[in-house]
């Protein structure tokens, strides 16, 4: 039997608990926000498609109830105020820094041995706030923003070479945002072949804006931050973790020493396994990449030292 808490039923937390409950990757889905009925109204929808879909996994949508929450393998904090057209992910981190840390103390009562997915934004600075404020192993504290970055880097590759997403492979490295990730265009491929064999430079660096901005373009056309990929995205961690699937994700993490850095959350890829961060994977970077990632970590500590300012740390 596994459990997991999603929190937040907003449209990404309402969009990963249906993605589990779907491809059945808990016994239980639990999901918890703080309006009244908003839960349990989006659990009881989520429930009435399980004949329809061919599931029969344990739903049950609460309002502030966190001992429903007791015994989860996984929470999923996806709490905070979405963002609204340009607007900056920083610009999120007085009013989230607070509701992540509620969640997360409040939650850690309930499930002491979980592992914590971060969804919230800005996420690197949240992924840090969550970690150093709730004194849990790093192991078991990590963001997703790589994989939701990845998904789309990858599906901008497959356009620009009409190639199927699934044959494509490319990863997402940095910080979680539109200025601090860092695509690795030189390392992607199609089927094991460098993607610079079936484009020219021109269209691949297309690729790579294109993917960097990929967020905020959808904040542009939908008025709010997007969901169906970040909740997907969030599922498909939780997949990796509850199925103890040993994937490589490129996730935001601690680092200690490795990259260079210290003392900061981070995309970078990871194996991902029962235990949450199972190992952090070193990949040769080129002097350019490099560069890039130590510019996108100068930036993500200037959003953390902002959490000092405000007191959340």
């Amino acid at each position: 039997m596994s459990k997991v808490t999603v929190i937040g039923a907003g449209n990404v937390g309402a969009t990963c608990a249906n993605v589990l409950a779907m491809r059945k990757v808990a016994s239980e889905v639990v999901l918890i926000d703080i309006k009244e009925g908003l839960s349990e109204g989006k659990m009881l929808d989520i429930y009435q498609t399980s004949t329809l879909c061919g599931f029969d996994t344990a739903v049950k949508g609460v309002t502030n109830d966190y001992a429903a929450t007791a015994g989860s393998d996984v929470v999923v904090i996806t709490s905070g105020v979405p963002r609204k057209p340009g607007m900056t992910r920083e610009e999120l981190i007085g009013v989230n820094a607070g509701i992540v840390k509620t969640v997360m103390g409040e939650a850690m009562k309930h499930s002491p041995g979980a592992v914590f997915v971060i969804v919230s934004n800005p996420m690197d600075t949240m992924t840090y706030l969550a970690l150093k404020s709730s004194g849990l192993p790093a192991a078991r504290v990590f963001g997703m923003g790589g994989q939701l970055d990845s998904s789309r880097f990858r599906c901008y590759l497959a356009k620009a070479l009409g190639a199927s997403m699934n044959d494509i492979d490319g990863m997402v490295i940095g910080g979680h945002g539109d200025t601090t990730m860092i695509p690795l265009i030189d390392k992607a491929a199609w089927n094991g072949v460098p993607v610079a064999q079936f484009a020219p430079k021109e269209t691949l660096q297309k690729v790579v804006a294109d993917t960097m901005v990929g967020g905020a373009t959808l904040t542009g056309l939908l008025g709010t931050s997007a969901w169906y990929a970040p909740g997907a995205a969030a599922a498909s961690v939780v997949e990796a973790i509850i199925g103890d699937q040993k994937k490589l994700i490129p996730s935001c993490v601690a680092l200690n020493g490795e990259y260079g850095q210290k003392d900061i959350c981070i995309g970078v890829p990871a194996v991902i396994g029962r235990g949450g961060v199972e190992r952090i994977v070193e990949i040769e970077l080129t002097a350019d990449e490099k560069a890039k990632f130590e510019a996108s970590a100068d930036a993500v500590r200037k959003t953390n030292a902002v959490l000092k300012e405000i007191g959340a740390l």
